[in-house]
């Protein structure tokens, strides 16, 4: 299923640079807020808790597939593919696609929100003067992008490093502010935002939204110079994330209370550091979010463009869509992804859709290829165990071994697995409505990729699951003229 490639390739330290830069973006400026606003303190540990098991089993079972299946590119799609045929593998890429192209929206929105600090005419992000602004980025990293990947991804590592200086800074300097008996009151005593489940449930969006890119490296595994660093990078660039969203959010919560977290403007980072160390500090956390939010926006428009381009070379998508430039850059599918931003930055305008509702939407698309993942983890696993029961199992790669027990192996792929079930029922009705309104078109874009080589489109179990998304997909249509959904 592999395309051909550029010869330039991704060694470790650009492949956790992409993991990271598209992992930290606008998410962690208002995680003080966005996790304030439905949980107290005392559900917030307990939804890192939750969260920080879930992803670390999220991303030990993308190591453990990037080496135990080196010859699958672009993961999130051939790991679907390769559990359940075409037409799912077609899905996970889809929605992988859907909701980095969303984010990119959210991303944008939050970078001229932050800029609102400075010029009014910004307002919340979705004003004229706003969409203006974003439509200018848009296109100019889509220039910049179309010269090369390889050069994206280093200005992209650089970038990262840099937003990492803001990050740091608050977290050190809010640590040695941290007042224990702020973070304390009210620990548990927060009825008014129901009950504990019900606050730790409000936590896990917000929570998976600031760990989408986890799989940033296995999405460029076929750029790798090494296909072992695609699992490294996934490991490393999840802990170095962990420690700073943890930090930032819990810390938060010992200068101000949860109440007055919740009642603060976003990204609410910089009123917390301007109530540590004065205006400077909101000044510092604003240059942070808009070079932060360049950074991840770069990262995803990499990502979008090569969640396209992978399945296309495969057969699932359009043709015209695995075709690169004399760059080796996937141009057809990074103008369709821009493309994309651009029609729903125009219709921020008219809905008005909140940075919140985006990136809640960009989440829910994403939960069903996460999940697709980690069942074709278990499903490994479990052979594993029957072929090789009780003994440990080598899986070599290249000139390297990696050592795994079956069981072991079990338990992470069980323990992804569950997590990513669990993401479905915290996200509520609302949202997987809305992703199916989202996926039931992917399937003209299935059936032309189809036609164009002369294969069958769909296989029963398949035809049965595209009649299950239009049902799906009708009623959240009927929902939303009715005014019962909406973002």
């Amino acid at each position: 299923m592999a395309s051909a490639l550029p010869a330039s390739k991704l060694g470790l330290g650009l492949l956790v640079a992409l993991v990271v830069g598209s992992i930290i973006g606008s998410g962690i400026f208002g995680l003080p807020q966005n996790m304030a606003a439905g949980a107290g303190a005392g559900a917030i540990v307990i939804g890192w808790c939750i969260t920080g098991l879930g992803m670390l089993m999220l991303a030990l079972s993308f190591q453990r597939l990037a080496v135990r299946k080196p010859d699958l590119d672009n993961g999130v799609y051939a790991y679907a593919r390769a559990l359940s045929g075409e037409y799912v593998g077609f899905n996970a890429a889809w929605g992988y696609w859907v909701s980095a192209w969303i984010g990119n929206v959210g991303y944008l929105v939050a970078a001229f929100a932050a800029l609102g600090y400075f010029y009014p005419a910004f307002g919340e992000g979705n004003t004229p003067a706003a969409v203006i602004g974003a439509s200018i980025v848009v296109w100019a990293v889509h220039l910049m992008v179309l010269r090369g990947i390889q050069g994206a991804a280093v200005l992209n590592a650089v970038v990262t490093a840099a937003k990492l200086i803001p990050l740091l800074l608050f977290i050190g300097l809010v640590a040695m502010a941290f007042q224990l008996k702020t973070f304390q009151l009210n620990y548990w005593d927060t009825p008014e935002l129901g009950s504990v489940l019900d606050q730790v449930r409000s936590t896990m969006l917000v929570t998976v939204w600031v760990f989408i890119g986890i799989e940033g490296a296995s999405v460029y595994s076929a750029r790798a110079a090494q296909r072992a660093d695609v699992g490294r990078a996934t490991v490393l660039g999840f802990l170095l994330c962990l420690a700073l969203l943890m930090g930032v959010s819990l810390l938060s919560l010992g200068i101000f209370t949860q109440a007055e977290l919740a009642a603060l403007k976003n990204p609410s980072m910089a009123p917390v550091l301007e109530k540590v160390v004065g205006t400077w500090g909101a000044l510092a956390i604003y240059g942070g979010l808009i070079v932060s939010v360049g950074g991840g926006f770069l990262a995803w428009t990499l990502l979008a463009a090569e969640s396209l381009f992978t399945p296309a070379g495969g057969g699932v998508m359009p043709a015209a869509l695995a075709r690169q430039n004399a760059q080796g850059v996937p141009a057809n599918a990074l103008w369709l992804s821009n493309g994309m931003v651009q029609l729903f930055l125009l219709l921020t305008l008219y809905s008005k859709a909140s940075y919140l509702a985006l990136i809640s939407l960009s989440t829910a698309m994403i939960l069903i290829p996460y999940l697709f993942s980690a069942i074709y983890g278990l499903k490994l696993a479990w052979q594993d165990r029957h072929a090789h029961p009780g003994v440990a199992t080598d899986v070599a790669v290249g000139s390297e071994a990696q050592v795994a027990r079956p069981q072991a192996a079990i338990a992470i792929a069980a323990l992804a697995s569950l997590y990513c079930v669990w993401l479905l029922y915290a996200a509520g009705l609302k949202y997987l409505l809305l992703s199916a309104l989202l996926y039931a078109p992917g399937a003209a874009v299935f059936l032309m990729a189809k036609r164009q080589r002369g294969g069958r489109a769909f296989s029963g179990p398949e035809l049965g699951l595209l009649c299950a998304l239009l049902v799906l997909a009708a009623i959240s249509a009927y929902l939303l003229w009715t005014g019962q959904l909406g973002l």
